[in-house]
Order: structure tokens, then sequence, then C-alpha cells
């Protein structure tokens, strides 16, 4: 039993939630990667974070990268990546508090990390997909809005079902509160489409849906409960199959298609970042190097001296 680091992580995880705000899902990333962490300390017979040393979180990195996933394929260097952040917040914590007199993982080496830039639908992919559900059973208006609401307004899947009635406003001009990372409170408007879709499933297909358990949740479940990330995920994943695109497609596809479709649209990148929620422009800036990617596309496929000899 480690109980000094054990006791450190759960100081740290508090400290991350109350003082820094952090949402549920990110302290719980932390929590995965710290867990992962204490188990291979106890493993060289560290027991406290302050006995850690930079070889061993070193060779914490290396063990990370050499683990497996149930597929058989070993965790990416972003994973090992992230987990050294992890690791890094925690010592960067201990140090901050007085409980160690340095930071052993200061001068540990990231990970290189590839870059891999996000791969967004096609307009008429995009167009296919949110045309999926279309008769107009409860279920159905209720997943034309979600999905409408991904693309339309580039929602992150755990903004989409912590959506609340009360937070979508349909008038002339419509737009979505959301609650984004840290707690951080943004309006995004909607298009005539996604406004069109929340009305039609708010008059027609919430009502059917709604029970004793459904309070002020928007998207509901068909047992009356608020939406989960799994249940949404699911659904997106079946109007994948209808709509016959034959790739991968995650919530998240659908919030890089949003911003790549508004800059090739012409919209500043600074916009965008807002309309995201990003906290920083070089987060949104991956989307500018998509677009620069189809511009060059488009060129030497259609430019009559751009074109390469085969």
């Amino acid at each position: 039993m480690n109980a000094a680091i054990d006791e450190q992580v759960d100081l740290f995880l508090g400290h991350l939630s109350v003082e820094r705000g952090l949402s549920q899902n990110t302290t719980e990333a932390y929590e995965r990667d710290l867990k992962r962490y204490r188990e291979f300390l106890a493993g060289q017979g560290v027991s406290d974070g302050t006995g850690a040393s930079d070889s061993d979180i070193a060779a914490f990195v290396s063990h990370v990268s050499d683990l497996r996933r149930p597929d058989g394929k070993h965790y990416s260097a972003a994973t090992a990546a992230r987990s050294l952040a992890s690791v890094r917040a925690f010592h960067r914590f201990l140090l901050q508090e007085g409980t160690s007199e340095s930071d052993p993982s200061a001068d540990v080496s990231r990970p290189k990390v590839p870059r891999s830039l996000p791969r967004p639908l096609t307009v008429e992919e995009v167009q296919r997909l949110v045309e999926s559900p279309s008769d107009q059973t409860p279920a159905s208006l209720r997943d034309r809005a979600a999905l409408e609401l991904l693309y339309g307004a580039g929602l992150r899947i755990s903004e989409l079902v912590g959506l609340d009635v009360d937070d979508v406003d349909l008038d002339d001009d419509a737009s979505v509160r959301v609650i984004g990372k840290g707690d951080k409170e943004r309006v995004v408007p909607i298009g005539r489409y996604a406004s069109h879709a929340v009305s039609s499933y708010l008059v027609a297909g919430r009502p059917s849906l709604a029970g004793p358990r459904s309070r002020a949740a928007l998207l509901l479940n068909q047992r009356g409960g608020r939406l989960t990330r799994q249940g949404c995920a699911k659904i997106l994943a079946s109007h994948v199959k209808r709509a016959g695109i034959a790739r991968r497609v995650t919530p998240h596809t659908l919030r890089h298609s949003f911003a790549t479709h508004l800059l090739e649209g012409g919209a500043d990148v600074r916009v965008v970042q807002e309309l995201l929620g990003h906290a920083s422009v070089s987060t949104t800036q991956i989307y500018t190097l998509v677009t620069q990617e189809h511009l060059r596309e488009v060129y030497y496929s259609s430019h009559p001296r751009a074109r390469k000899q085969r």
C-alpha cells in the first residue's frame, strides 16, 4: 500500500477540481495516468512521490510506450506524452506545495508526437449524415437535433449531452449556451438547419421521451434520462452507417468539420477559436493547415500548369 503517494495524488486531484476548476472528464484523465504511474513506481520500490527520480520518470514514459492496447497495438506516442504531462503537473504541484524540494520531471524528454491533421468530412458527407434520421419518430427527431448541433455549433460531445432546454435560444438570432472546458461559458450561434431541428424535437420529440428523470436535460434517451456520451456515440455510429460513410467518424469529427468548413468559407481563425472555446489560438491553427492542404490538392488537380506529370 503506497499511503504517501496515494494521499499526494488525492490532494493533487482535489486541487485540479476545486482550485483550478477543471472538468470531471479532465480530472479523470489525470487520475487514470497517475494510477498507472503509482503502480509503476510501486514496482520500482518507490512509495512516495518525493522519492521519484528523473530516471524513474523516464523509465515510466518508456514503459507506457511499450504497453499494448487490447487490440495488441502499442499505445501511441501521444498517450506517452500525455502521461508525462500528467506526471509533470503532479510533481510541479508537490514542489509548489512545499512537499518536494525539486521537480524530477522537469528535464525528462517528451516523446516526439507525429503531427496528425484532423480528417474532416466533406460538406456532402455532412449533409448525408445529418439527414440520415429522416422520419418523424421522437428518436429520429432527437438524433437529427443532436447531429445538427454537433456540426452546426462545433460542440464537444460532453458539451452536447450537458445541454439543458434553457441553454437553447431559438429566437431570430438562434444560439446555444455552452459550458466548455474549465467551466468556461460561451454562446455559439446556430444556423437555420440546427435551429429547425431543435425546434421540431422540442415540439414533437422530447415530450414523448420525457419522464420523471428528465428534469431540464435537452437530449433524452429512451428511458427519459439525459442522453450519455456513450449513447450519443452509438447514435452517431448508426447514422454514419446509414449514410454510407465508410470511414470512422466520431463526434469530434463533426467538430473538426465545423472548424475546417468555417475556415474554408473565409472565417477568421480567431473567430473560430472563440466558437470552439479554445483557450489558445495555436490549438485552432491546426485547422488552417488542413485548409492549406485542401487548397494545394485543388491547385494541383485543377491548374493546367501545376498538374504533375504521370
